[in-house]
């Protein structure tokens, strides 16, 4: 079973992806977390971000691992360097070059093949798993989203204003959902939450009620 979750920046699709994977005993996959490792390396090597060339050469070189809800990327520990407000700002730019996204689409699909999975990010129930048996889009108003993720940059020590977080925030959805390849939008049949006034345990909860009541459906569970 896959159970797709999408949404725009801040709305809660990674924290809530991660527990939903829990509470069912799924596999987790961040694929934002892909495009972010992709861009943290291209940050590190110096590579101009309108050099799509050498962009595709080190997506299709890209040696990345998941394990216990950890991002390693040639060996090496990049959770927490991959949230880093510098990544935030350049991530949209390189997920939105169809070459890169070519290269890294069947990457994201081996992930998760032959497993029970919950995936995030912006296109997997309309591009990445358009027949995931089920699909979540996350919203929530654009304040909410930035003080978020103000409060979580701010949590670890980064230096920076809630009007930053969301001038970034508002610029991250012009470019997300004006891209031309695989944007932002919401699949007709995936389940819209908005997430403004829930906490992570009401949509968490929500979403894995969602799941099981589709495994019932399907013949999984008898009761």
């Amino acid at each position: 079973m896959i159970v797709a979750i999408d949404g725009p920046a801040g709305s809660g699709k990674t924290t809530v992806a991660k527990l939903v994977a829990q509470k069912l005993g799924f596999f987790y996959l961040d694929t934002g977390a892909i495009y972010r490792s992709l861009t943290l390396k291209l940050l590190k090597e110096r590579v101009p971000l309108t050099d799509v060339s050498k962009m595709r050469e080190i997506a299709r070189s890209l040696r990345l691992e998941f394990k216990r809800e950890k991002v390693f990327l040639e060996g090496k520990d990049i959770t927490e360097d991959i949230r880093d407000p510098s990544v935030d700002r350049s991530v949209s730019l390189v997920a939105k070059i169809p070459e890169v996204r070519e290269v890294l689409l069947p990457l994201q699909r081996e992930l998760v093949k032959g497993k029970n999975a919950v995936v995030e990010g912006r296109d997997m129930g309309t591009v990445v798993f358009p027949n995931a048996d089920l699909k979540i889009f996350l919203t929530a108003s654009e304040e909410e989203r930035a003080r978020r993720r103000w409060k979580e940059l701010s949590s670890k020590g980064k230096d920076i204003s809630f009007m930053e977080v969301l001038e970034d925030l508002k610029r991250r959805d012009k470019i997300d959902s004006e891209r031309d390849v695989a944007p932002l939008r919401k699949s007709p049949d995936a389940i819209e939450i908005d997430t403004t006034d829930m906490s992570i345990n009401e949509v968490v909860e929500e979403v894995v009620r969602l799941a099981l009541r589709h495994l019932k459906g399907a013949g999984v569970f008898s009761s």
